[in-house]
């Protein structure tokens, strides 16, 4: 009987490397493969696609090692669209779209041409059967380092093909492994920021890459609409942001609400950053068929990377958004984002992305 093969997405990290050791230890038939995603002005390659590490990370293993050019697509489906939504003043997180449209689909194409039975991943999470048999993604056994809230959006036929090892494990854990198995990236650092801004400056990175007018300086004001100050651009804030704003309020003031068709940016308290309710669209159902309008669902719904996950009641509405009412307020719902909503278990049930609320 022949091995199970597994085509392994490498980063050049030390999770993805891992993956790899741990899959091939299990007498898994091992591939790895880096997608190139995306290369600065400078010739600087993206953390998700450090080719001269991940390549290292396979010889020391001894497993063939590929690589393949997504550069047009990862273009097309995450740095253009990217940019196009700050200009909107929204905050989008391109992770979350990465995965499913140009990740796991490059992986699995891949996967086909290979004769590969699965892909695998270095995500901290799990993926589990429901018992009525749907595939959904269990949160990273470890909090600190849980990745599920970045996966709703995997399809159930994707999700059908995927391994990710790493979701009972801590990064210590992780870590120690590596050292054990002599991986070279073993203490290689991980990445902080998004990976195709490495210097975590987003407005820099919009104004090298907008393909239309950037929108003008316009006004700070408050919620009755007294003018505080000048913006020097909505695509340079965020809802929740305190710093750089230049306002001399006398007190703390936030990014509430940004208004891009009028060009002004909100400011407000930290009160005035609380709310309910959250609507959604985009919507994605993972570890539950799709809500009819009128369905309710009780979950708990994280609204960002870091959010812990708050107890809410999900209502499918007839114009095909999900309308989310916490059981306490929320801070700081930034259009753009993901809510992801999760069972008692962990697992993920659905997600969408935030909607700005209307003006």
């Amino acid at each position: 009987m022949s091995r199970r093969r597994v085509l392994v997405g490498m980063s050049g990290g030390v999770d993805s490397a891992v993956t790899a050791y741990l899959l091939q230890k299990s007498g898994y038939d091992v591939i790895g493969m880096t997608l190139k995603t995306w290369v600065g002005a400078d010739g600087r390659e993206s953390r998700c696609c450090e080719i001269g590490d991940a390549q290292a990370v396979c010889d020391r293993l001894g497993i063939p090692y590929y690589v393949q050019n997504c550069l047009p697509e990862f273009r097309e489906q995450i740095t253009r669209p990217f940019v196009r939504e700050y200009l909107r003043g929204r905050t989008p997180n391109p992770c979350v779209i990465c995965n499913s449209a140009v990740k796991w689909s490059r992986l699995l194409d891949a996967a086909d041409a290979m004769h590969s039975d699965y892909i695998a991943t270095g995500h901290y999470a799990s993926v589990v059967r429901t018992p009525d048999g749907r595939y959904t993604v269990q949160r990273g056994a470890f909090s600190r380092k849980d990745q599920s809230y970045m996966l709703y959006r995997l399809t159930q036929e994707q999700l059908a093909r995927t391994l990710m090892p790493l979701g009972r494990l801590s990064k210590d854990e992780v870590r120690g492994i590596a050292e054990y198995a002599g991986i070279p990236v073993a203490e290689k650092a991980d990445s902080q920021e998004i990976c195709f801004v490495p210097d975590g400056h987003y407005a820099g990175f919009i104004e090298e890459n907008a393909e239309q007018q950037l929108p003008p300086d316009g006004d700070f004001t408050d919620g009755t609409g007294a003018v505080l100050g000048r913006h020097h651009g909505i695509y340079r804030y965020t809802v929740g942001q305190r710093r750089g704003l230049g306002v001399a309020a006398g007190k703390p003031v936030y990014v509430q609400k940004i208004d891009a068709e009028a060009n002004r940016i909100i400011l407000g308290d930290a009160a005035s950053l609380m709310t309910g309710t959250v609507l959604c669209g985009d919507l994605c159902f993972m570890g539950i068929p799709a809500l009819q309008p009128g369905e309710q669902l009780a979950a708990a719904v994280r609204i960002r990377y870091h959010h812990p996950a708050q107890a809410a009641v999900c209502e499918m509405l007839a114009d095909g958004t999900l309308h989310i009412r916490f059981r306490e307020p929320v801070r700081a719902a930034v259009p753009g984002q993901s809510a992801v909503a999760y069972d008692s278990e962990g697992r993920v049930l659905c997600g969408g992305i935030i909607l700005p609320e209307p003006n």
